[in-house]
């Protein structure tokens, strides 16, 4: 998928990039789908991801509006997604699936063949979701250290 739109299928999703004009309802639909934390600056979690070729925003758009994000990333060993977000007034609907697909995608065309999520503890009820759409537990700890 490239910077155009591509759809959703039935869905009447439409997937592209994320623009300018995208951000704040990025950052809002982040905030209203609770993954945002103090210590990070989701506006420069943006900036980040939209700075290097190996890694995007992607948004989905009903009716003219950001209703879906996913964060995709390559490390150079796989693909990781991040902010995968659907708007809590239209979730339950394939939306969160079309969008996880299109993310997929993406890191497919970039030549990514695994990819892997984090689930934070408290999160826990979206595992069954993931579950549908194959992802399982990588029997592995990730841990962390801020630079």
């Amino acid at each position: 998928m490239s910077a155009d739109v591509a759809t959703g299928g039935a869905l009447g999703l439409a997937f592209r990039e994320i623009g300018d004009d995208d951000v704040e309802q990025v950052v809002a639909l982040w905030e209203a789908c609770g993954l945002t934390r103090p210590w990070n600056d989701p506006r420069l979690d943006v900036a980040d991801a939209r700075r290097t070729p190996t890694s995007t925003v992607l948004v989905g758009l009903a009716d003219g509006r950001v209703v879906s994000s996913a964060v995709a990333g390559y490390d150079g060993h796989r693909g990781w997604l991040y902010y995968v977000a659907v708007s809590p007034d239209v979730q339950r609907g394939g939306l969160g699936r079309a969008t996880v697909r299109a993310a997929e995608d993406w890191l497919r065309e970039q030549g990514v063949r695994k990819v892997r999520l984090m689930v934070r503890h408290g999160n826990e009820r979206v595992l069954g979701f993931y579950d549908g759409l194959g992802y399982t537990d990588s029997d592995c700890v990730v841990l962390g250290r801020d630079l």
